[in-house]
């Protein structure tokens, strides 16, 4: 398959939805696949999907079209075909696709939660030329929504700041994270969940990285910082433990697919050429 994507908001004239094509059937933040990992290149019929599921296009993929739609929890998969959750298509997709997948997911999302108007709960009409959803009484525009959230490595004296959040399911430590205020920068909302989290002061900041991270639907931002003054005092609301780690030392931490763990890869990478930071 090639790697090529185009992305688009419409379709081009003569193509057509109930052809062949790229398809990304969304259950429930399931998505179904078929052999190797690959979604179906079906038509929509095939894929048991009739007039009642409103398809969005995506785009083009290596020249073909591909469309996303969404169906009910209970809509079971076709011969051949199983329904996948997102995050173990990661360990079985490249990136790209995977990106792809998370943008199809985050995009039925959408569409189920935006039928009606958040402001007067007028049934919304698709926006000519832009992703978004109009309300044809009000006129208010409803976007994708998109959550920021900010994720930083903190280094200190060649150790790296890790600590085991409360909501993680498995004894996992990982970088300090947090989703962006109203009114706040990045590097204000970088400094200030550190100090709320493990009540440490940041010295210099760095931009890493950002990931679209589609649970349910976050731009992750990455930081690498410096630690400047205080010690770890965890808030137990929403930290279990923390501490500082060297790299002969450390915990299990993230899979490979997040950037907390491009983050910590990064770091291990550049204490094996200098104990500094670059």
């Amino acid at each position: 398959m090639s790697d090529a994507f185009l992305s688009m908001i419409r379709p081009p004239e003569g193509v057509d939805p109930t052809g062949p094509a790229h398809w990304f059937v969304v259950r429930n933040g399931e998505v179904l696949v078929g052999e190797q990992g690959l979604w179906p290149h079906r038509s929509a019929a095939d894929l048991g999907l009739g007039s009642s599921h409103e398809p969005l296009f995506l785009g083009f993929l290596g020249g073909e079209p591909v469309w996303t739609a969404g169906v009910a929890v209970e809509t079971e998969p076709p011969d051949g075909l199983v329904f996948e959750h997102l995050l173990a298509l990661a360990a079985r997709l490249p990136d790209h696709q995977w990106a792809l997948a998370g943008r199809a997911v985050q995009l039925v999302e959408w569409e189920r939660t935006h039928r009606f108007c958040g402001r007067c709960g007028t049934a919304t009409l698709p926006a000519e030329g832009e992703r978004a959803k109009r309300c044809p009484e009000c006129g208010l525009l409803a976007f994708p929504r998109l959550a920021p959230a900010v994720i930083t490595l903190v280094e200190r004296d060649g150790k790296a700041l890790l600590a085991r959040g409360r909501t993680f399911g498995v004894p996992m430590y990982s970088c300090i994270a947090g989703f962006v205020e109203p009114g706040e920068t990045l590097e204000e909302a970088v400094r200030r969940e550190v100090r709320e989290e493990v009540g440490i002061a940041l010295g210099r900041l760095r931009y890493f990285a950002s990931q679209p991270w589609p649970f349910p639907n976050s731009l992750m931002v990455g930081f690498l910082a410096e630690w400047e003054s205080g010690e770890i005092v965890i808030d137990p609301d929403e930290i279990v433990q923390a501490g500082w780690f060297g790299p002969d030392e450390l915990p299990r931490i993230p899979p490979k697919l997040s950037i907390a763990r491009s983050l910590i890869d990064d770091w291990l990478q550049r204490q094996e050429a200098s104990p500094q930071m670059a």
